[in-house]
């Protein structure tokens, strides 16, 4: 081994005089880094969380949409039935309405 090479392993050299300056550097710059990994995996934390709010907030809205789908179906066929016994209704009473007008014009043409 060379002389050289045994004075930098027995630590005979000092460090360069910027050394202290460059390992601030280096830290601040650590830091600066850390600080903007963490804006970034706030606002990817965040995004998540609103997709998976979303996500849910479709499954629900499916969910209801069934549900009233199947509530409204319910309530028409109700309407259409009840409108078909008020139409039977309306039949009937005119029918009845007009077999009474004719028993009476027999009646009195009798007499």
């Amino acid at each position: 081994m060379s002389v050289m090479a045994l004075a930098v392993l027995g630590g005979c050299v000092s460090p360069p005089e910027d050394a202290e300056a460059r390992l601030a550097a280096l830290e601040a710059e650590e830091a600066r880094m850390d600080a903007a990994f963490d804006v970034v995996e706030t606002r990817l934390l965040g995004n998540q969380a609103r997709v998976h709010l979303w996500e849910e907030m479709e499954r629900r809205h499916g969910e209801v949409s069934a549900i009233q789908c199947r509530v409204t179906d319910r309530h028409l066929r109700g309407i259409a039935t009840h409108l078909a016994r008020q139409q039977e209704k309306t039949r009937e009473q005119s029918r009845r309405r007009h077999m009474a007008s004719a028993g009476t014009v027999l009646t009195s043409a009798t007499r």
